[in-house]
């Protein structure tokens, strides 16, 4: 008798846990086996970006825009020091009032002149971002492209060195992939 308990016992844990097993277990034994291997991509960005046709055009264009703006620079340090330069010859002449005019003229001429490279050094590295966004968005939906052709789950920036070890039995180097595709 305590057998036949024993076997009914078994077949109602048998009732419940085989249904549970082939409804969880089984599905996941079979996706392993379907899945396709794990793939990703890695490349230089900044070589990739570098490689575009118009890199060359948008540094050509920043540099001229440095260049204006070391020229007003220039031009300002050049006036603020002939001022200077004017004040120290008749600092001794002048009476007290023009002296203090004066020093007053040139704390305010070096204070614009400081808030003036502040300002420009701001609007260069705006204007780089400007110039640069349609590099970049090209590089990314490239990348995307590429991305999405290949399979790759992801695609990994090396220049950022977070990575110190890619297995290159399970990533694919696409830093010429990529550069022939932005041609």
């Amino acid at each position: 008798m305590a057998n036949i308990i024993s076997e009914i016992r078994f077949f109602r844990l048998v009732k419940w846990v085989l249904p549970f097993y082939l409804f969880t277990f089984l599905p996941l034994n079979t996706f392993a086996q379907e899945s396709k291997p794990f793939t990703f991509g890695y490349l230089s960005y900044e070589a990739a970006l570098k490689s575009m046709p118009d890199y060359a055009l948008v540094q050509q264009q920043m540099a001229d825009l440095r260049a204006q703006y070391q020229a007003e620079t220039k031009r300002v340090e050049d006036e603020f020091n002939r001022k200077y330069e004017d004040f120290l010859d008749g600092q001794r002449d002048f009476p007290k009032t023009i002296l203090q005019k004066r020093q007053t003229e040139l704390q305010e001429l070096m204070t614009r002149n400081i808030e003036f490279r502040q300002k420009s050094l701001e609007e260069l590295a705006q204007a780089e971002q400007q110039a640069m966004a349609p590099l970049r968005i090209r590089l990314i939906e490239t990348l995307g492209n590429i991305g999405r052709e290949k399979g790759y789950a992801f695609i990994v920036d090396t220049d950022q060195k977070a990575l110190p070890f890619i297995n290159p039995a399970l990533g694919d180097d696409i830093n010429q992939i990529v550069q022939d595709a932005l041609k």
